[in-house]
């Protein structure tokens, strides 16, 4: 299954990002949010993968084009993402979405890696249009959602050896959600290092892990924004 690419208004502006459409021709809505690479291949394999489970799937390029080839590339591209303009990107995402003749459903589930796993989160807390968060191992020391205002119910998935998103702050994060009612569910993996689902990465990927947190991701984003608009 193959996507393409497709524009979309930001606040007054264009935004581009890759869509994938199921063979169905229909379904909920998801946006798939980057890595601190960019939009790479492995992300929109992602969204492919997203719409081969019936799901409409929608990356926006969050940095206009620039892709990283380095660590140090991508930590510069990341802590330049202007994150008022990101928001905006990613409700001009949902609107896409949501008015997209494929798209069932009143609202869209928010799924995010690493950099965008954070975003993920933040997005969900200013959006009420988001009815499903899903966070893989989000960090970005900028981005400070809005718990208050989260009305989602919010999946996370972490690495029990990430140096970035430690334990303890794990547990921060969801102590924290349920402090304030939000309803979430949390998973660790054992013996796994951050960005375990990118199987572009041989080095931290693991694909029991990997394989789990995707079941996971699927059953709650179906469980969670249903199949049919109404």
């Amino acid at each position: 299954m193959v996507g393409r690419m497709v524009e979309f208004q930001s606040n007054g502006a264009t935004a581009r990002g890759y869509l994938s459409v199921p063979e169905s021709g229909e379904g909920p809505g998801v946006v798939v949010i980057q890595e601190w690479w960019g939009l790479v291949p492995h992300i929109k394999s992602v969204a492919d993968r997203f719409a081969a489970e019936g799901l409409v799937a929608l990356a926006p390029d969050l940095y206009y084009g620039d892709v990283a080839r380095s660590p140090d590339e991508a930590g510069k591209l990341m802590m330049a993402l202007n994150i008022e303009r990101t928001e905006k990107d990613l409700r001009g995402a949902v609107e896409y979405l949501l008015n997209h003749e494929a798209t069932t459903g009143e609202r869209v589930g928010t799924v995010g890696f690493c950099m965008g796993g954070a975003l993920s989160l933040y997005a969900a807390s200013k959006n009420e249009r988001v009815g499903a968060c899903v966070v893989f191992y989000g960090i970005h020391p900028k981005v400070e959602p809005d718990f208050e205002h989260l009305r989602a119910p919010v999946l996370g998935l972490f690495a029990e050896e990430d140096q970035f998103v430690p334990p303890d702050s794990v547990r921060e994060l969801e102590a924290n959600l349920r402090e304030r009612g939000k309803q979430v569910e949390a998973h660790t993996y054992p013996g796994t290092d951050h960005a375990f689902f990118n199987d572009t990465r041989p080095e931290v990927y693991n694909e029991k892990a990997a394989r789990d947190a995707w079941r996971r991701t699927i059953e709650f984003l179906r469980r969670h924004l249903g199949n049919q608009k109404g």
